[in-house]
């Protein structure tokens, strides 16, 4: 397996074309068809259901998303407890459980070198 180059503030963000460019636009069209068919057709049970039907995969969709977003943002907590209770003088150690997740997840892209820095900038 080839190595991946390692993750900067200018490229951790990332665009999954066939979720982002097929599925999420797929299940819009598919609520707003859903939506066009119940003006068109009347309400009946079918036209609603699949109204529900639409949004609720769309729905699924998006917090599968989050869901794994959710973890990382997990990983990232511990990858970085670890890495501080490692890189940071005696002193601030005890201090680590004082950071929030966006903290961290910004501290992330710092060096060891300027990391106990930025941390007692932060606290």
């Amino acid at each position: 397996m080839a190595a991946e180059k390692p993750q900067n503030l200018q490229n951790h963000t990332r665009l999954v074309p066939p979720f982002h460019m097929f599925v999420l636009p797929v299940l819009l069209v598919n609520v707003g068809w859903s939506i066009y068919h119940l003006v068109k057709a009347g309400v009946s049970f079918e036209t609603v259901f699949g109204i529900l039907l639409a949004i609720a995969l769309l729905l699924l969709a998006l917090l599968a998303r989050i869901f794994a977003i959710t973890v990382q943002d997990r990983v990232i907590r511990l990858e970085m407890r670890l890495r501080m209770a490692e890189v940071l003088p005696v002193e601030l150690r005890p201090r680590i459980s004082e950071f929030t997740v966006g903290q961290m997840c910004a501290l992330r892209f710092a060096g060891d070198a300027e990391l106990p820095a930025l941390a007692r900038k932060v606290l």
